[in-house]
C-alpha cells in the first residue's frame, strides 16, 4: 500500500517515513502543501496522511484541491489539540478521520490501516488482466496465464507502476525516483537491468512484448 505524507516538521517527517515503511508501507513525503499536491496528481495513492498548518499551500486547501480532482483516497489529517475548529474546517474539506499533535505512532498505524479497511469495501477491483497478464495491486502478486510469477519488490513495484500509468510514456528518472525517492546517487543502469528482468519473466517466449521502449523517452505499458 502506498502513503503520501505531507508534513513540514523534518524530524516527524522523517520519523513517519521511516516507520511506516517499517510497518511495510510505500511511503512518499512531502515538505508543503504545494509538493504534496503535486505528489498527489502524479501518483497512485492508497491513502494520505496531511498536516493542517503546511507552507505555500495550507493542508486545507491541499485536500480541497485533491477531492476537486475527483481523488477518493481516504485521508487523515493532523493538527494541534487546541484547535478544534481546524478539526472541523478539514473534515468539511474532504478528510476522513483526524489525529491531534502530539501522539503515538501506534495510535496513527491504527487510524491509517482502520481508514485502509473502511475504503476498500468501495473501490473498484484491485486485480487488472491484460491477455494473459493480471495483477492484483492489492495482494501484489502478478500471474502469466494461471502461473504465479516470482517478482522481486522492485520488479513488482516498477509493473505496477508501469501498469497505473499505462496511457503515458514513463521516463527512466520518473522511474528511479518512485524506486528510490531518498537515494540521491541513481544509477540509471539499474532501472533497465529491472526492466529486463521483468520482461524476461512476463514474456519469457517473446510473443507479448508487454513493455514497450521509446527511445530518449523512457518506456511504456503497451498490453491492453
Amino acid at each position: 500500500m502506498k502513503l503520501l505524507i505531507v508534513e513540514d516538521e523534518p524530524l516527524l517527517r522523517e520519523f513517519l517515513t521511516r516507520q511506516l515503511v517499517k510497518e511495510g508501507f510505500t511511503v512518499e513525503a512531502a515538505a508543503d502543501g504545494a509538493d504534496g499536491l503535486y505528489l498527489a496528481g502524479e501518483y497512485p495513492f492508497d491513502a494520505a496522511v496531511i498536516d493542517l498548518g503546511l507552507p505555500k499551500l495550507s493542508g486545507i486547501d491541499l485536500i480541497k484541491r485533491v477531492r476537486a480532482d475527483g481523488k477518493t483516497l481516504p485521508i487523515l489529517i493532523l493538527t494541534a489539540r487546541n484547535r478544534w475548529q481546524e478539526k472541523v474546517e478539514g473534515l468539511e474539506a474532504g478528510a476522513d478521520d483526524y489525529l491531534t499533535k502530539p501522539f503515538e505512532f501506534p495510535e496513527l498505524l491504527a487510524r491509517v490501516r482502520a481508514l485502509l479497511r473502511r475504503s476498500a469495501g468501495t473501490v473498484q477491483s484491485s486485480r487488472l488482466e491484460f491477455g494473459s497478464i493480471a495483477l492484483d495491486w492489492a495482494v501484489q502478486k502478478v500471474w502469466r496465464g494461471e502461473a504465479e510469477l516470482d517478482l522481486t519488490t522492485f520488479e513488482y513495484r516498477m509493473l505496477e507502476f508501469l501498469v497505473k500509468h499505462r496511457d503515458k510514456v514513463v521516463a527512466k528518472d520518473e522511474l528511479a525516483d518512485y524506486l528510490y525517492p531518498h537515494d540521491e546517487e541513481r544509477d540509471s543502469n539499474v532501472i533497465e537491468v529491472i526492466i529486463g528482468r521483468l520482461r524476461k519473466k512476463l514474456d519469457p517466449d517473446g510473443t507479448l512484448q508487454p513493455i514497450e521502449t521509446l527511445r530518449g523517452r523512457g518506456y511504456r505499458f503497451a498490453l491492453t
